[in-house]
């Protein structure tokens, strides 16, 4: 039996397997809903809010591979572990979906006891939380937190966050490993940044997949800020096609950097969250 009672959303089309899979899952004590179509499926995600989705490729209307894309590129479904239950053996194959963000893959005819065994690996490593950002490696969610709680109310740190604004419009552009690229990119490009100023007591995060977070000394606060943000503006353009860069230098839509900064925090915030929520709320 399943520790918590976790929503499993399974998109499949041969009806003889879904209802098999729905009635295993619930046996295992799991709250699970059935879809056939890949429409279905995201609209599915949007609203119920699984914490995971056993996909299977071939369906009706859009393919698994494009259902994962959608999912991968909204907020709100963009961490939803997803499972493929497919046919399709190919290498190629799975690198796609891997690509596409895949969690796991599993071909059929499959073991249901091994897809279990799958799906509840898949939902221990979400509720554990992750501790650094899988395309970057920098620290994020609880290593944060905690940096965050050590000094939010102290006088001799300051806060730099670094937004890139737009990534989901240049990842449904260009794809994931296009997207990825470019924020192991701008990550090198902080650390060399910092490294110029660096402290064994500096720390850089992820507040969020594009949101980046800098502990640094008040005296450098402001030269580091006005470095970042020239070296980050004059890069951007270099990340696109040079066939769409002049067209891109137009959009609204392009990749773009915002900033906020505390150069002191002591006696003003009640605790983190307030902190973070001021940051968002003021970068430009």
């Amino acid at each position: 039996m399943a520790d918590i009672k976790s929503k499993i959303l399974i998109v499949e089309d041969d009806l003889d397997v879904a209802e098999m899979l729905n009635a295993y899952f619930r046996v295992q004590g799991y709250d699970v809903f059935t879809v056939n179509w890949g429409e279905d499926g995201v609209r599915s995600c949007q609203t119920i809010h699984p914490d995971l989705v056993i996909l299977d490729i071939r369906l009706p209307d859009i393919d698994g591979y494009e259902v994962a894309r959608r999912l991968r590129a909204d907020r709100r479904t963009a961490d939803i572990p997803i499972i493929f239950l497919t046919e399709k053996r190919d290498r190629s194959d799975r690198l796609q979906g891997l690509e596409i963000g895949a969690d796991d893959y599993i071909t059929k005819p499959f073991d249901v006891q091994e897809l279990r065994l799958r799906v509840r690996n898949a939902l221990k490593r979400i509720s554990q939380g992750s501790l650094t950002n899988p395309v970057t490696g920098l620290p994020e969610g609880a290593l944060v937190d905690e940096k965050l709680n050590e000094i939010y109310d102290k006088d001799a740190v300051a806060l730099l966050l670094v937004s890139i604004e737009n990534m989901i419009s240049f990842r449904e552009a260009y794809g994931f490993v296009a997207s990825d690229d470019v924020l192991r990119a701008i990550s090198l490009m902080v650390i060399n940044t910092m490294r110029e100023t660096s402290r064994p007591e500096d720390f850089l995060g992820h507040l969020s997949g594009t949101d980046f977070i800098l502990v640094v000394p008040p005296s450098n606060l402001a030269a580091l800020s006005e470095k970042l943000r020239l070296r980050l503006e004059q890069s951007m353009e270099y990340f696109y096609p040079i066939k769409d860069r002049e067209q891109m230098a137009k959009s609204l839509r392009r990749l773009n950097v915002k900033m906020a900064s505390l150069a002191s925090l002591k006696g003003k915030f009640s605790d983190v969250n307030q902190l973070k929520a001021e940051l968002l709320r003021a970068r430009k």
